[in-house]
């Protein structure tokens, strides 16, 4: 019983955090910067979705725990601020 109520837990944690993470971007794409510049004009999107994606399957296949997946979405982060900071210059 811990263990199903556990899965429900954390299907509800993230279904919070998918939610909360959708409205975050929406309001970065509302403002004016690299971000939005990057996706409006289709420069960076690719990427930027490419490594979400991936992200989100290494995420799922990790055996790890909570440091492989700190390290997976650091490096993430730090690619794609680098390409919409590397586009935004251009």
């Amino acid at each position: 019983m811990s263990d199903s109520l556990d899965a429900r837990t954390r299907d509800e944690i993230d279904d919070q955090v998918a939610e909360a993470f959708d409205a975050y971007l929406s309001d970065r794409l509302a403002e004016r910067g690299p971000l939005r510049a990057a996706l409006t004009t289709g420069r960076g999107a690719r990427v930027v979705l490419g490594t979400v994606a991936l992200g989100a399957l290494a995420t799922a296949l990790t055996p790890g725990g909570i440091a492989a997946i700190c390290w997976i979405w650091g490096a993430i982060t730090v690619i794609d601020v680098a390409w919409l900071w590397a586009a935004h210059r251009r």
